[in-house]
């Protein structure tokens, strides 16, 4: 292990400096999350989704982040955090220019995973690096707050910086953000931040990953496809499956020494509740938002479509 600081000591200068390129993509992965908002109506025409097409579009970043959250983790802490980081910088950089020049909602849809699979390594990464650097208490709950913060804001500001780029450029402008950002992070990160591996890191289980994918992705997938078509057989064979994983996840977890995921937690009122309430203002909050920029951004598009037909005449 190799830290800049001592247990305790305060941080300097440099540690601060660090904190501040750790913001910049904290900001940028949790932007990617709201920055489609307003994107939607312009992409939608363009490469003309289906209804459960412009779901995925939306959601599947988020629920890769969600998938290999915990696994980006474990690795981390074997190969190197700020190696991880510097990895997941690249791929970011990567998927976004994809993203960017997408030519088919199938090909977003693949992109905007393989955004959500290199941001999974960015925010345990950010982290886990932040509790290295600032070993002082006080120190590291100010730095945590920051990291908080800049994440929250990241959503917030989302909408806003999607339809500045929208006045003037095209939709796939909104992915381009992450170019500039990684190649800072890349330049700065091996001179302001520290390599931190974990001696007694667990054994990572790729069975664990393997059955948490398999559970999460049929069960967000099937009542996307109901919601489009009605019932069926395959999206009901698809949540079932789903929940039969999920079963055989969980009792994984609960017999291997390593579990990718502690699930007696889950057991404990105070940690069950506070999720149940983090979910409840995520799903109202980002609802809202999203049917809001789609009403907006469709009342665009009709506007634009009718200057154009009376220009035409």
């Amino acid at each position: 292990m190799d830290s800049t600081t001592e247990p305790g000591a305060p941080a300097g200068r440099k540690e601060w400096l660090g904190l501040a390129v750790l913001a910049l993509p904290t900001i940028l992965l949790a932007l990617d999350f709201s920055v489609l908002f307003l994107a939607l109506p312009n992409l939608s025409a363009d490469l003309a989704p289906d209804g459960a097409q412009q779901l995925w579009i939306m959601d599947i970043y988020g629920f890769m982040i969600a998938g290999f959250l915990v696994t980006m983790g474990t690795l981390g802490d074997r190969i190197g955090r700020r190696k991880l980081l510097m990895i997941g910088a690249v791929a970011f950089a990567a998927a976004s220019v994809l993203a960017a020049y997408s030519t088919s909602a199938e090909m977003l849809i693949a992109t905007r995973a393989l955004l959500g699979i290199a941001g999974a390594t960015l925010m345990p990464s950010t982290l886990s690096l932040i509790t290295t650097m600032f070993t002082d208490p006080k120190q590291r709950a100010s730095a945590i707050g920051i990291w908080m913060a800049c994440f929250m804001g990241g959503t917030a500001i989302g909408p806003v910086i999607g339809g500045a780029l929208l006045q003037w450029f095209w939709w796939g402008s909104v992915f381009l953000m992450g170019g500039p950002v990684m190649i800072l992070l890349l330049v700065t990160a091996p001179v302001l931040l520290p390599e931190h591996r974990d001696p007694s890191a667990g054994k990572l289980d790729l069975a664990s990953v393997a059955l948490s994918l398999v559970a999460i992705l049929p069960i967000i997938y099937a009542p996307k496809e109901i919601a489009k078509d009605g019932f069926a057989v395959v999206p009901l064979i698809a949540a079932v499956a789903g929940v039969v994983f999920g079963v055989l996840f969980v009792r994984r977890q609960r017999k291997i020494s390593n579990p990718l995921m502690e699930v007696s937690l889950f057991g404990n009122r105070a940690f069950s509740g506070a999720l149940s309430i983090m979910l409840l203002g995520v799903l109202t909050v980002g609802g809202s938002a999203l049917l809001f920029a789609v009403y907006r951004g469709g009342q665009h598009v009709v506007r634009c479509h009718r200057r154009r037909g009376q220009a035409a005449r």
